[in-house]
């Protein structure tokens, strides 16, 4: 008997939206067939189809095999279903739905475009986990961990909120969170004893520039970094070499790139 894949194609249509904030938008998904969408919670990744424009629904291969990715790839650029990675937010069975926070940036990508104009009914298709031990959560701390630092901008916030409600009541968190508006400082629940800092871009220091100056716990940490890509590797380099922090205890993912978009990254992998 073959294994069930950790991940399934599903098509799902927008239920309703959600402003959040002047950045963050949420959308809701919804159909029965989402029942079997099983999150592993923190920063639970998956893949989000969208149609191009003029389109009502995405185009994907047919079949979806087990080769889809090369399969997709092989569509015409112009047709094929735009991929984006996503969090998901929440995933609920009653009734069978799935939460996605959209970071809006106006018109500067197809996603964000997307986003703003959903509306009920839409459809869309998504590639999403239906066992929780998926390997599309990356936030994994080791044993032995005394506190967590977590630095992220708006496109990770979704992930940070689903990691500080993961935590265990009383872990100690020291996070840095840059967002475009102050209106953007959602609240954000957890049991653990974190320590948030907003900085509103523009005005406020830089993520590294306030990292570098901080003073950090003792202990073992356990570091997660996500946002854009450049500033990640900062973040990375300062945490390896001025810190002397060991690799294993740094997780870092590069959720954007400054003058990129997905499309350009998949390009370059051509």
């Amino acid at each position: 008997m073959s294994a069930v894949p950790p991940y399934l194609f599903f098509r799902p249509r927008v239920v309703r939206t959600e402003r959040l904030s002047p950045t963050l938008l949420r959308v809701v998904f919804g159909g029965e067939e989402l029942a079997a969408v099983v999150s592993g919670g923190r920063d639970q990744r998956f893949k989000l189809f969208l149609p191009q424009p003029g389109q009502s629904t995405p185009v994907l291969p047919e079949p979806l095999g087990l080769d889809w990715y090369a399969d997709w790839r092989a569509l015409d650029p112009a047709v094929r279903g735009i991929m984006r990675t996503y969090t998901i937010r929440e995933a609920r069975r009653e009734p069978a739905e799935v939460d996605v926070d959209f970071a809006l940036h106006g018109d500067l990508g197809p996603a964000s475009r997307w986003a703003q104009l959903a509306r009920p009914g839409d459809e869309v298709a998504l590639l999403a986990p239906v066992a929780t031990d998926n390997g599309g959560v990356d936030f994994q701390p080791p044993k032995g961990t005394d506190w967590v630092l977590l630095t992220a901008d708006e496109t990770a916030l979704p992930a940070v909120a689903g990691i500080l409600e993961w935590l265990p009541t009383g872990t100690p968190v020291k996070a840095w969170i840059e967002v475009a508006h102050p209106d953007d400082r959602i609240p954000l629940a957890t049991k653990a004893d974190a320590d948030i800092t907003w900085l509103i871009r523009g005005t406020s220091p830089t993520v590294l520039d306030t990292l570098t100056a901080a003073t950090l716990p003792e202990g073992t940490p356990y570091a997660w970094l996500a946002g854009e890509a450049t500033t990640i590797r900062a973040l990375r380099r300062h945490l390896l070499h001025t810190r002397t922090y060991p690799r294993p205890t740094i997780t870092f993912t590069g959720y954007w790139r400054r003058g990129s978009t997905e499309d350009d990254l998949l390009t370059a992998e051509a």
